[in-house]
């Protein structure tokens, strides 16, 4: 064998050796799976044993078990049974779906209005809606509770609702999202006889479902989650909301009892994330806020 084929042949040795060729079963990129999978390993840990310690007892949770315990009938006897946290549910469902059609149907207006109406001061009032983005409700919460008390709105749903009709998210995302419309269509419209709130309704919201949903998902957790309010407004307990209702379930017996109340966090979580898996589509797409939309 010549030195040629000799050097041929350690060459390619080397080289089959050293080319460090992925094996076919490990996935591209294998090091970012391992990170995503930990990640979600440890985020889902609180998660899995707040469902641990909605099926115990006290006993069994000071224990620090780690497997389903004895006291999940129990638990949910003292939520639904004894504490009725069905009814604090129901008001929260009421609640939220008035907060979220009547804040997206109010936004669509807005937003129709800053895209293709004329008036004086459009751009002042535009840029005051966008500094009330800055201005949380905690702000404004001492004047809001006596104005309702002026109207004699306590302890009603208008008290939860009403309030929160008005929103400068949902304003500014319109506008932006009815800006990106070409204004041909507002131009076809008008040739066509039809009035604002035709075109709004029939050209408009048919292109816009992406970011009703995405609006509705928000609005949603907003409105589910909201504690300081219904905690001010409601003072009867057949009309409170779920956030504020589930803080009866701490104390039962004269004890502080954390499987009802565990039980009960779980139960209260999961409208949201229905809702977010219902509209996961139309909420990622909902801010992609181009022309192409």
């Amino acid at each position: 064998m010549t030195s040629a084929s000799q050097e041929s042949i350690r060459t390619q040795a080397v080289v089959a050796r050293g080319s460090g060729r992925r094996p076919a079963w490990l996935p591209k990129r294998w090091y970012a799976h391992i990170i995503l999978v930990l990640a979600c390993f440890l985020s889902g840990i609180p998660l899995f044993y707040a469902l641990l310690v909605s099926t115990q007892t006290n006993a069994e949770v000071f224990r620090y078990q780690f497997t389903p315990g004895s006291g999940l009938f129990d638990n949910w006897d003292v939520v639904f049974y004894e504490r009725h946290l069905h009814t604090y549910m129901i008001n929260s469902v009421i609640m939220t779906i008035g907060i979220t059609v009547i804040k997206t149907i109010f936004s669509l207006l807005s937003g129709l209005a800053f895209v293709y109406f004329r008036f004086p001061g459009k751009w002042v009032v535009f840029a005051f809606v966008l500094i009330t983005l800055m201005m949380p409700t905690e702000v404004l919460i001492i004047a809001l509770f006596r104005f309702i008390n002026d109207l004699e709105w306590q302890n009603t749903f208008l008290a939860l609702i009403v309030p929160f009709t008005a929103s400068a998210t949902g304003t500014f995302l319109f506008r932006q999202h009815f800006a990106s419309i070409p204004p041909e269509l507002s131009e076809a419209a008008q040739l066509d006889g039809a009035n604002p709130l035709q075109f709004l309704f029939r050209v408009l919201v048919p292109m816009s479902w992406n970011t009703i949903g995405a609006l509705a998902v928000v609005q949603t957790i907003y409105a589910w989650n909201m504690y300081l309010w219904p905690n001010m407004i409601i003072s009867d307990p057949d009309m409170q909301t779920i956030q504020t209702g589930i803080g009866t379930l701490r104390l039962g017996g004269g004890a502080l009892r954390f499987g009802p109340l565990m039980l009960a966090a779980v139960i209260v979580s999961l409208p949201p994330v229905i809702v977010f898996i219902l509209l996961q589509k139309q909420f990622m797409s909902g801010f992609t806020l181009t022309r192409d939309k």
